[in-house]
């Protein structure tokens, strides 16, 4: 698509969208009275205006049921994990059983990591990008711990070129090979958190397996952001929160991917839970643990339903929108988000996400090279709500749910605003 950089062109994108729609479903921030500029959804999505009423539901159930609405009501509680598993599915390219809504990101990569990081003293190394988001850092560094292991010896964490940001896909499969004897896990990010990178799930599974090792992927910036195919592509495992692209609210519910072919192993090694065993079973309360097949089989407890309650609202407006008539509205809206940064001032911003839209979802990283934070303050004093990380990038995700051309080139004004009445370093 040619872009131009005009107002009127951003509003005749908007009024051709057939998805523009979707931006009446969300309740927007405020900011000095003006509906904020909102480019955040990669860090907390916005609320649909559903939730509330979602929630009230299940409320007025709980009140008008008690004990009962677990098997009665609108939705009952009993079954409540089945409600998400369709959309669910739709959205991460897998089967209904493959998948479900419980607990929260770390936990379930702890609780998966009990079945998939299975090692012994010669196959026991994890392959991760270097700089993933510290809470897989850490999960990462206790687990090799807890089994005996040196983090030190035990992760391989693979790193960008000298002067790059991103890192390159062969490298990911040399070093994969290179590892093949010592390997039991690479655990990768779907998106990167830091760069935007959309990271090749298919070839890194299949690298991975090639060299005896499992495949498991964190998906906290990819679920809702990009077209994702987790069962064609034969990952192992996956999970993934709610609150950014799910727009679920802030902490909420998460979910789990568990290839067919393991949630078939009735045996394979997990921590159990009631709400994981056979459900025709779970009310004899006896002793022995027998799974539920696929991934409900690695629950715990019983749903959190006012948390999920809200998921649900959010997967309502998905399952009208279609994940691949997002994706292709997100392919458009983001390259049209890197023309207007380029316009508003190449020589002083580099775009560190990859260029190739097959590369990235709807995020782009921005390095300011000068008076970054200064930048930032000036966007958010006048009405724009992005991301800051240190120590001069500005994380802007033009999401495709409720962002507008019209939000993206407003965002250019104020950008190119920011860039010319701040002085230069050497002026300060």
């Amino acid at each position: 698509m040619e872009y131009f950089n005009t107002l009127e062109f951003a509003q005749s994108l908007d009024e051709a969208d057939p998805l523009s729609y979707l931006r009446d479903e969300f309740l927007f921030p405020e900011i000095n009275g003006k509906t904020a500029l909102y480019f955040t959804g990669n860090s907390l999505g916005l609320q649909p205006i559903k939730t509330g009423e979602y929630i009230n539901e299940e409320l007025e159930s709980w009140k008008q049921l008690g004990v009962e609405g677990h098997f009665k009501g609108k939705r009952p509680w009993f079954h409540y994990h089945k409600f998400s598993k369709e959309t669910l599915s739709k959205i991460t390219g897998a089967k209904p059983g493959e998948v479900v809504a419980m607990n929260n990101l770390t936990t379930n990569l702890h609780l998966l990591m009990v079945s998939f990081y299975r090692p012994d003293t010669s196959r026991y190394k994890i392959i991760m990008e270097g700089g993933a988001f510290p809470s897989d850092m850490y999960l990462v560094e206790t687990q090799v711990r807890y089994h005996g292991f040196d983090p030190g010896d035990a992760i391989i964490e693979i790193k960008p070129r000298e002067g790059e940001y991103c890192l390159r896909n062969e490298d990911i499969i040399d070093i994969i090979r290179q590892n093949a004897e010592s390997t039991a896990l690479v655990l990768f990010s779907g998106v990167q958190y830091y760069t935007g990178q959309f990271f090749n799930i298919q070839a890194i599974a299949r690298a991975a397996h090639d060299a005896g090792a499992y495949a498991g992927f964190d998906l906290a910036h990819a679920v809702g952001n990009v077209t994702l195919n987790l069962h064609d592509d034969e990952v192992d495992f996956a999970a993934w929160c709610s609150y950014k692209y799910l727009n679920s609210g802030p902490g909420n519910t998460a979910g789990i991917f568990v290839h067919e072919n393991h949630g078939r192993r009735t045996g394979l090694p997990r921590f159990g839970g009631w709400w994981g065993h056979d459900e025709q079973k779970r009310f004899m309360m006896e002793k022995g643990f027998i799974p539920m097949e696929g991934a409900d089989g690695w629950q715990l407890s019983n749903v959190n339903v006012l948390s999920t309650a809200a998921h649900l609202a959010s997967l309502a407006i998905f399952d009208k929108a279609g994940i691949k008539h997002l994706r292709a509205k997100s392919v458009n809206l983001t390259g049209f988000l890197a023309f207007i940064i380029n316009e508003a001032g190449s020589d002083q911003i580099s775009i560190i996400t990859p260029a190739n839209p097959e590369e990235r979802g709807c995020q782009l990283s921005l390095v300011i090279h000068q008076n970054a934070k200064d930048v930032f303050d000036y966007l958010t004093r006048n009405g724009v709500v992005v991301d800051w990380r240190e120590p001069d990038v500005i994380r802007v995700a033009a999401v495709p749910l409720y962002n507008t051309y019209e939000d993206v080139y407003r965002f250019g004004v104020l950008l190119r605003n920011a860039l010319t009445l701040l002085p230069a370093e050497d002026e300060l």
